[in-house]
């Protein structure tokens, strides 16, 4: 089964657009997220229908953020883009006749219900500036590594 992927593609653009001083074009945002222009327009369109980004037309135009990271959780992303479903597991039928798998629905119903609330909340205990800093707490712990392995090398 295939795997909606937009949330944490959308997520990835966003911080790269947040590294950038510059507006960033759609096609500079395809090629690094290895996408089309189109797809970029159309998933940036709704961001900024929900003021999560602004666009600029013309030369040196192009996408940047309109909000602060620290103001963006990861569930308020996920609204934007429509809350796509978070489960891939489903009941077999919506509205059975048959009582065993009525029960069968009411219990998945029930557990489905409670991670969905647990996810939803974990989400939006996460803004966009706490992934941007771990970003760069990877990067920070990546050029020392490399600075190490240059070391022992030598």
């Amino acid at each position: 089964m295939r795997r909606d992927t937009r949330l944490s593609g959308v997520l990835h653009v966003l911080l790269h657009m947040a590294e950038q001083k510059e507006p960033v074009t759609s096609e500079a945002l395809a090629k690094a997220m290895d996408t089309n222009a189109v797809v970029i327009r159309r998933m940036m369109a709704g961001l900024r229908d929900h003021g999560f980004v602004r666009s600029e037309k013309g030369h040196g135009g192009g996408w940047t953020l309109a909000r602060d990271l620290a103001k963006i959780s990861l569930r308020d992303i996920y609204e934007a883009l429509g809350q796509p479903s978070l489960f891939a597991v489903g009941n077999r039928a919506e509205s059975p006749k048959c009582l065993v798998e009525q029960a069968v629905n009411a219990a998945l119903d029930q557990a489905f219900d409670d991670a969905e609330a647990l996810l939803l909340s974990r989400l939006g205990n996460v803004t966009l500036a706490m992934l941007s800093a771990d970003f760069q707490k990877r990067l920070g712990d990546g050029r020392n590594r490399h600075r190490l392995e240059t070391a022992h090398a030598s």
